[in-house]
């Protein structure tokens, strides 16, 4: 039996993937790739047979790809990485030891060089929060979007499916003043668009744009990740170096 390989494919951007994924994707005969990974890949995917993994069923794709995997060595390119919501971990459980998991460029990580910020800037955000709407607010106790946005605190939001004026409403709520927000549409993909504003602006320049894919037929993910706090806009300066140099890192005898 080959390996049934799951790839951190980062974004989508093939110039993200590792060298251990790479040769994992050289190696495979049949990939599963989501749209638009399949156009993205082209090139290392020539050869190959390609297929879409939501097509299929939970266990009618279990049976193809232990099918597929007494042929040949099978791999899936999984948007970013298994790390945050990932659909893919009931196959690895599935298949147990003949499943191997390689990590990607998460999509948070290729955010945080795009906009080249540091999402836990110490003495602006003291933490970084990743989220969705979509999983908050699913029990009597459980948080919401608002109680996570406070000062000090990078909200990183997957899979928005709130309008934006529904979204700022509570961001705003919650930090209780106008900070910074980006939204990152098809990030390291053909078409990408970065907007970088603030809460009390976005929404006018957003327009009727509808970077959330909330009115089209096609409810699949938009491929829009949500960076929102100080954070995005802070410059710590020489003096923050200086300061931690002297006072963190700095040899002493």
């Amino acid at each position: 039996m080959y390996p049934i390989v799951f790839i951190g494919a980062g974004p989508g951007d093939p110039g993200l993937l590792t060298l251990a994924g790479l040769q994992a994707l050289e190696a495979a005969e049949v990939v599963y790739a989501p749209d638009p990974f399949e156009q993205t890949f082209a090139q290392i995917l020539q050869g190959k047979r390609v297929e879409v993994p939501f097509d299929y069923g939970f266990a009618e794709l279990v049976a193809r790809l232990k099918n597929e995997a007494e042929k040949a060595p099978v791999a899936f390119l999984v948007p970013g990485d298994l790390t945050f919501y990932s659909p893919f971990q009931p196959f690895i459980d599935e298949l147990g030891n003949q499943a191997r998991v390689i990590p990607g460029v998460g999509t948070v990580n290729a955010a945080a060089a795009r906009l080249a910020k540091t999402l836990d800037l110490p003495g602006v955000c003291n933490r970084a929060v990743i989220a969705s709407p979509r999983t908050l607010g699913d029990g009597d106790d459980a948080p919401t979007l608002q109680d996570l946005a406070r000062p000090g605190v990078t909200l990183v939001i997957y899979m928005n499916n709130l309008p934006l004026p529904e979204l700022v409403r509570q961001l705003r709520a919650g930090y209780g003043c106008n900070v910074p927000i980006a939204l990152l549409h098809r990030l390291g993909l053909p078409g990408e668009e970065v907007i970088l504003s603030d809460l009390d602006a976005i929404v006018a320049r957003v327009g009727d744009r509808d970077y959330f894919n909330l009115s089209g037929e096609n409810r699949r993910p938009a491929l829009t990740l949500v960076l929102v706090g100080e954070t995005l806009t802070a410059r710590p300066g020489g003096d923050w170096w200086d300061w931690r140099r002297e006072n963190v890192w700095k040899h002493r005898s």
